[in-house]
């Protein structure tokens, strides 16, 4: 979460790292008018030392690898962070803010489902809202589901009932087809940085 205003090519540029990939990487914030040009640069600084741009659907990857919530699947108006085991980053000690009784009695109660990561042992690739079961009963829901190109199986972030722990045995329910997976501890990839 740091921040540096520089200059590009006579533009004001602002280079953080905020991503949400789990990689080392960089967001570059500029006028609207400059970026084409800047992107071009970028690609092709890219590409001289064998990168390729990635989109999106890169970054969902990587973040589901990474365990990563995103907002609207991990996190919304009905899951919390006490749910999506983000509490580390709510501000507990503050005298008060916007919702703080009802997150201490969440947190307090211990009845709520809570995030976990599904490394898939069978064949199948695990999308949101995909039926998460043990011994034919629903346990829970995927939120995120995807192939990782790194471990070259499915995994997924799911919604669980605290009866389930890491190391159990589940079946998710992709399209009426039943896979096999085990609950586990994100982050699936452990991050290995390399200097340039």
């Amino acid at each position: 979460m740091s921040f540096l205003d520089t200059q590009w090519e006579g533009h004001e540029v602002v280079v953080c790292r905020s991503g949400y990939t789990g990689e080392k990487g960089y967001e570059i914030i500029c006028p609207w008018d400059a970026t084409p040009a800047l992107w071009e640069a970028l690609v092709a600084a890219a590409e001289e030392r064998g990168g390729l741009p990635a989109g999106l659907g890169a970054r969902d990857t990587l973040r589901t690898e990474m365990g990563y919530p995103l907002h609207g699947h991990e996190l919304s108006r009905e899951i919390s962070p006490v749910m999506a085991r983000n509490a580390w980053a709510v501000g507990w000690d503050k005298e008060t803010f916007w919702g703080k009784d009802a997150l201490v009695a969440q947190r307090v109660a211990k009845s709520s489902r809570l995030l976990r990561g599904l490394l898939v042992t069978g064949r199948g690739i695990p999308r949101s809202h995909c039926a998460v079961k043990v011994d034919g009963a629903a346990v829970g829901e995927v939120t995120s589901g995807t192939f990782s190109p790194t471990l070259k199986q499915g995994i997924a972030l799911a919604l669980l009932d605290r009866s389930v722990a890491d190391g159990d045995e589940v079946v998710i329910d992709v399209r009426g087809r039943e896979v096999a997976a085990t609950v586990t501890k994100p982050p699936f990839v452990e991050v290995q940085v390399r200097e340039a």
